[in-house]
């Protein structure tokens, strides 16, 4: 068991979900339990997934929740792509965000083979 506030992924993913509520914020209020409602939970299942992975016994459990937070940030990359074209996201932010997103997902590519080679 270890402490998810002590890496560097986890800190990515949080700051990601900050950013990405304050940018559909402005969201049309009929996506408020729409697109608004799937990107957050998507963007929120990220550095969850990697909080409770770390929270299990071992390294298999770990591998498998960070698996699973790879998946909702891929998720959560199509949704944004989706708000972009729909006009809710100027291209800027997407592709700020977008950015972010991709390299939360390699950094967890990255560990979940570390995590692996070592279990």
């Amino acid at each position: 068991m270890q402490d998810f506030k002590s890496l560097k992924i986890w800190e990515k993913a949080h700051s990601l979900v900050l950013d990405l509520y304050k940018a559909s914020a402005s969201f049309p209020a009929g996506e408020a339990y729409g697109l608004t409602s799937q990107m957050r939970r998507a963007a929120a299942s990220i550095p969850a997934n990697i909080a409770e992975g770390c929270g299990r016994g071992g390294g298999a459990d770990l591998a498998r929740f960070l698996q699973i937070a790879a998946g909702s940030a891929s998720e959560l990359e199509y949704h944004l792509l989706l708000a972009h074209d729909l006009g809710m996201l100027n291209s800027a932010v997407h592709e700020g965000i977008n950015v972010r997103i991709k390299e939360v997902k390699r950094m967890l590519t990255t560990l979940i083979r570390k995590v692996r080679e070592s279990s």
